[in-house]
C-alpha cells in the first residue's frame, strides 16, 4: 500500500482569452517546520511554457531541468516550439518511466501554443488532464474556492493576475504550509512576463489585502 503523501504548498494555473496566468507562493515546509521562505516553485521551460511545482523538491528541480532540456531540443531540432499538450504529455511520461522510485510530485504545465492558452494538471499517477483553472498543494481547497466563484470563460490576464492574487491569498490565510510572498508570470503570444513584487503589492493594495 502506497502512503498517502501531502503537499504542502499552493500552486496555481489560469487559462485567460489571451494567455495564461501561473501563481504560487514562496514556503518550503518541512512537517510542521518552515524550512525556506523563498522557494522556487515556477519554473521557466521556454519563453511560451511554464512548471509549477508542488512535492519533494529535489524531484521538483530534477523534473524541471529535464523539460527544460527536452524543450530547447525540440525547438532546436524542429526550428519550432514544443506545444503545450505536448510538454504535458511528455512530462507525463517521465513521471510513469519511474514506477519503482516515483517522483512525489503534482505539476503545473501552462502556456501559450499556436491552439492557444493551456492548462496542465500532472500527478504522481501520471495523469496529464487539461482544464480552465487548476490548483495544486495543501492549500489548493482554500484557492479552488475563489477561483470557482469568481473565474469566467473570457477574463483576462489582466483580470487572472488578481483572480490569482486573491486565490492565494486565500490559501495563505488558512494553510500553514502556504506562505512568505508570492511569484506570479503571464504568458501570452508575445512571450514570458513576471508580474514583480511591486506590482503584485499594488494589486493588493488596490483588491484591498493586507
Amino acid at each position: 500500500m502506497v502512503e498517502k503523501k501531502e503537499t504542502g504548498t499552493t500552486t496555481i494555473g489560469i487559462v485567460c482569452k489571451d494567455g495564461v496566468v501561473m501563481a504560487t507562493e514562496k514556503r518550503a515546509t518541512m512537517g510542521t517546520l518552515i524550512a525556506h521562505k523563498s522557494t522556487q516553485k515556477l519554473f521557466k521551460i521556454d519563453e511560451h511554457l511554464a512548471m509549477t511545482t508542488a512535492g519533494l523538491v529535489g524531484d521538483a528541480q530534477l523534473l524541471a531541468r529535464y523539460i527544460k532540456a527536452e524543450a530547447e531540443l525540440y525547438r532546436l531540432k524542429r526550428d519550432t516550439p514544443m506545444s503545450v499538450k505536448a510538454a504535458a504529455t511528455l512530462t507525463a511520461n517521465i513521471l510513469s518511466s519511474s514506477r519503482y522510485f516515483p517522483y512525489w510530485v503534482q505539476l503545473l504545465i501552462g502556456g501559450v501554443d499556436r491552439e492557444g492558452p493551456h492548462v496542465y494538471s500532472l500527478d504522481p499517477a501520471r495523469g496529464s488532464i487539461p482544464d480552465k483553472y487548476v490548483c495544486t498543494g495543501s492549500g489548493s481547497p482554500y484557492a479552488y474556492g475563489v477561483l470557482e466563484d469568481h473565474y469566467r470563460d473570457n477574463i483576462t490576464v489582466d483580470e487572472g493576475i488578481d483572480l490569482a492574487i486573491k486565490a492565494l491569498n486565500s490559501a495563505m490565510r488558512r494553510d500553514a504550509a502556504s506562505g512568505d510572498g508570492m511569484e506570479i508570470v503571464v504568458i501570452t503570444k508575445k512571450g514570458w512576463t513576471v508580474v514583480d513584487e511591486k506590482e503584485i503589492e499594488k494589486r493588493k493594495k488596490n483588491l484591498n489585502i493586507k
